[in-house]
């Protein structure tokens, strides 16, 4: 769980920095290039190949294709049609389907986490939801995309690390994900994107630089770890802590307006599934 917090707070900042900084300024197809590229560069030194089977490091590529290099696809699209807390508001959705896709993946169904996810889900909604008009929906859309492939990631490298031996050290492998999502990004950029629309600021390429090592490089790996460590009712309430974590970044550094009552009421309901999950967790066993 550490893990996962500790990302969840790393991952608070982008939201707001891809936002502020880069969205309708950068073309997005660099901005996912880029960012996919400095995350191979921190992983590639400890690729060791001979430790997977050509199976499971294509399995693992192909995870990298979908959670990072499409994902960010549809993510940065997502900013040039809605607002920083819009793009917040639409991940709510999230946390269902890890756990419906946890299942599938494992072969089996939980009600109960379907239960808690649930609940994530609402108290997102009584963080961001304001209503909204017909115009959004594109924007909607766009963001499940990025959800689907985002939970599609998750729970698929948890399906995968369980085949691979405990000691075998996750480090030394996860650059196949990265080299996966750049062979999604490489050819994106190429036939759709704007050489004519890179970035032009130090800021930018700062921001591009924190985004690429620390959020992607760094993030992914730890969060893709924590994933295996924790069980899918907890995976994917912890989907859903990023929501009134980005939005309190996004009121303390950038002073936008948040309805603090409804931040505190929507993340109370979400801690509160997080312990609802751990309790059911720690009973299941003198129930079964």
């Amino acid at each position: 769980m550490g893990y996962l917090v500790g990302v969840t707070v790393l991952w608070a900042f982008s939201f707001s920095l891809i936002g502020v900084y880069l969205a309708g300024q950068v073309d997005s197809y660099f901005a996912v290039l880029l960012r996919v590229a400095l995350a191979t560069a921190v992983f590639l030194p400890f690729l060791r190949p001979a430790l997977l089977r050509g199976r499971q490091r294509l399995a693992l590529m192909a995870l990298g294709a979908v959670q990072l290099g499409v994902m960010y696809i549809f993510f940065y699209q997502s900013f040039l049609l809605l607002s920083v807390p819009e793009v917040l508001l639409f991940t709510i959705f999230t946390p269902i389907y890890v756990a419906l896709l946890d299942d599938a993946l494992f072969g089996r169904f939980t009600p109960f986490y379907l239960l808690t996810a649930t609940l994530a889900v609402l108290g997102a909604a009584v963080i961001r939801y304001r209503g909204l008009d017909s115009g959004y929906w594109t924007g909607f859309l766009v963001v499940q995309g990025a959800n689907l492939c985002f939970a599609l990631g998750q729970v698929g490298y948890r399906r995968l690390s369980a085949s691979l031996p405990e000691s075998l050290p996750r480090h030394s492998v996860f650059a196949w994900f990265y080299l996966g999502a750049l062979a999604v990004a490489l050819p994106a950029f190429a036939l759709l994107g704007n050489a004519a629309a890179l970035p032009t600021t130090g800021v930018q390429w700062g921001v591009l630089l924190w985004l690429g090592l620390v959020a992607s490089g760094l993030g992914y790996f730890l969060w893709n770890l924590g994933a295996t460590r924790v069980d899918a009712g907890a995976l994917a309430i912890m989907n859903n802590a990023l929501i009134p974590a980005g939005l309190a970044v996004n009121l303390v550094i950038w002073n936008r307006d948040a309805d603090l009552p409804r931040l505190a009421l929507g993340g109370a309901i979400i801690v509160g599934s997080l312990l609802l999950n751990e309790w059911w967790l720690k009973r299941r066993p003198a129930t079964a």
